[in-house]
């Protein structure tokens, strides 16, 4: 056997949706975990119930890297319907575990180290209970498994111990099947790769979180008190952590913290979330590009009737329904330009599930600062994935409401009108419901055209007026939104930019490069003044993303248009997480251009 290779290689399982085995895969995941270990998980699964092929990829790293790998060097092969493609994408040398009851010939496995375990007659002939075989089968691989790369046997009884917290039969019984699994490789092989898992301490003061999860932490924390939604991939858990979040602080406090209601579909979510927005509370909406496609109406009137809300947008691959458990970063114009060609929104672009957070409580103060709309804009693979980084951190800034009038602002301003501009920044002082009692506080809200005191009215001059306040408001929120982060080499001709889910991808694939590239993610648009000052700074930026059309790169030329010859895009659409190799391939192609 070849020398160990410790906490740096992947693992694939290859199974069928709908089979239980995803309580298997987050087992192995929090074990690690347990075991110091910053693993990285990605769950490849298909969008029908039951049935269809499904995978999940677990990539552990020395430095602990949040990225997939394009290869993997162990493969639990346990889908007969996959398994000739699955072998076909691992390299001859590796690892494969499979079904021996799927009786394929020894020869299909030459070239590779093979361990072959009959895990249906295991479990007919070991458990009795007919109904949960199916199930517990799954709990033999993970003995497989955890005896043939050194899974600690403690980190694993404490995590099965949480999975089932409180259900200590179904911990023992699950326990007794992943020792069936263990014990059949302790009888019957002896180990003949060099790979295994190892203690570590990339864990500490960590955490593992999905983003959604984060981002629905970070909604409470906003103070949001109205959530209107409609079900949809990948969104859907958002509101669901949201919800249970909401249901245990209520037991623990005695009061209710959401209303939370379930549309009939996306238009009417975001119209009652733009509803209660005006009454004064703060709101929200998830959904996915499909959904945000029918939500541009109520969202051109909540642009011009100046209604602050926060719309999530968990997106996956399009265009239609897509592929619905797919990632992509497919809506970003959508997002920016929603509706009738007159509107701009802004946007808020978390890379990891604490940014998903810090952004989700922050949009809630931006959407009333500024009176308008508010996307944050996350992935399924943000959205949905575990993710092992530093803990989301408890705002530490007083709630910002904006510009809401009181009796006393009454009194002080000479005139007021819903849609004056009184301060010169573009911002009105709106009024809400139960706030003043003076009779001026009190206009009646349109989204058709209307003058600065909220009156009926067509004249071509002041809907123009009234249009370019608005552009002048948002053009003022780049800088008050979160600035970029730069990164890599500063002074570096060559620049790179990306976002959101991109960039653990990008960080990991500039260690390869030192010195070589300066980098900067964005997080927000309208963009702040450091966008406009890297690129300016650069000889060529090109702009890596994961969509076909290279939706940052045209957004960029066109906030930009004397800078646009100096961008150029580099796109990745296949549906999966995007690898460092990929942008590795990407960044040596410009390197070798600019010498």
């Amino acid at each position: 056997m070849a020398n160990s290779v410790v906490n740096d290689f992947s693992l694939r399982i290859s199974t069928a949706n709908g089979t239980g085995s995803q309580t298997s895969n987050n087992l192995i995941f929090r074990t690690l975990f347990r075991m110091g270990l910053a693993a990285n998980t990605k769950n490849l699964f298909p969008s029908n119930i039951q049935g269809l092929p499904t995978w999940y990829q677990i990539r552990v790293s020395p430095e602990g890297h949040q990225v997939r790998s394009e290869t993997w060097q162990i493969l639990v092969a346990l889908n007969a319907a996959t398994l000739d493609q699955d072998l076909k994408e691992l390299p001859k040398g590796q690892v494969v575990i499979d079904n021996a009851d799927f009786k394929r010939a020894d020869e299909n496995f030459e070239g590779w180290v093979r361990y072959s375990v009959p895990f249906d007659t295991l479990a007919r002939k070991e458990i009795s209970d007919a109904k949960l075989r199916p199930r517990l089968k799954n709990m033999i691989y993970v003995g497989v498994i955890a005896e043939l790369y050194g899974l600690d046997e403690a980190c694993l009884r404490e995590s099965l111990t949480q999975i089932f917290r409180g259900k200590e039969k179904v911990v023992d019984i699950n326990w007794e099947a992943l020792q069936l699994g263990a014990q059949y490789v302790r009888d019957n092989f002896e180990k003949q790769d060099p790979y295994r898992f190892e203690k570590a301490d990339q864990t500490a003061g960590k955490v593992a979180m999905e983003g959604n999860d984060a981002a629905a932490l970070g909604v409470l924390y906003g103070g949001c008190s109205v959530v209107a939604w409609y079900p949809i991939t990948p969104a859907s858990s958002l509101a669901e952590f949201l919800i249970g979040h909401a249901n245990r602080l209520e037991k623990e406090t005695g009061k209710k913290q959401l209303a939370v209601l379930q549309a009939e579909d996306e238009l009417s979510a975001v119209g009652m979330a733009l509803g209660a927005g005006w009454a004064g509370a703060r709101s929200m909406t998830s959904t996915s590009g499909p959904g945000i496609s029918l939500m541009g109406e109520n969202m051109g009137l909540g642009y011009y009737a100046e209604i602050p809300t926060v719309v999530f947008n968990v997106q996956r691959v399009g265009p239609s329904t897509g592929l619905p458990t797919r990632t992509q970063q497919s809506d970003l114009l959508q997002a920016a330009y929603l509706s009738h060609g007159d509107t701009r929104f802004p946007i808020l672009l978390p890379h990891d599930p604490k940014e998903a957070f810090e952004l989700s409580w922050r949009a809630f103060d931006y959407a009333e600062r500024f009176q308008v709309p508010v996307f944050v804009l996350s992935d399924l693979d943000l959205g949905m994935n575990a993710w092992v980084g530093d803990p989301p951190v408890h705002p530490d800034t007083p709630v910002d409401r904006g510009k809401v009038v009181t009796d006393e602002k009454l009194k002080e301003l000479e005139t007021w009108g819903r849609y004056l501009d009184v301060d010169g920044d573009a911002i009105p002082w709106r009024s809400v419901p139960g706030k003043a009692t003076d009779p001026r506080s009190v206009f009646f809200t349109r989204g058709s055209g209307h003058n600065e005191m909220a009156g009926y009215t067509e004249d071509s001059e002041t809907y123009n007026r009234n249009l370019l306040r608005l552009v002048r408001k948002i053009d003022s929120m780049g800088n008050a939104l979160p600035a970029p982060v730069p990164g890599g080499t500063s002074d570096a001709s060559v620049g790179v930019i990306a976002y959101g889910s991109t960039d653990p991808a990008l960080q990991e694939a500039l260690d390869s490069f030192p010195g070589a590239f300066a980098y900067l993610r964005v997080r927000s648009y309208p963009f702040h003044d450091d966008v406009q000052a890297f690129i300016d700074s650069k000889d060529r930026v090109v702009v890596i993303e994961q969509n076909q059309q290279g939706q940052m790169a045209q957004l960029l030329c066109s906030s930009y248009p004397d800078l646009a010859n100096r961008i150029d895009s580099a796109v990745y659409f296949a549906g999966l997480p995007i690898s460092a190799d990929f942008v590795r391939g990407v960044l040596e192609q410009h390197l070798t251009k600019a010498k």
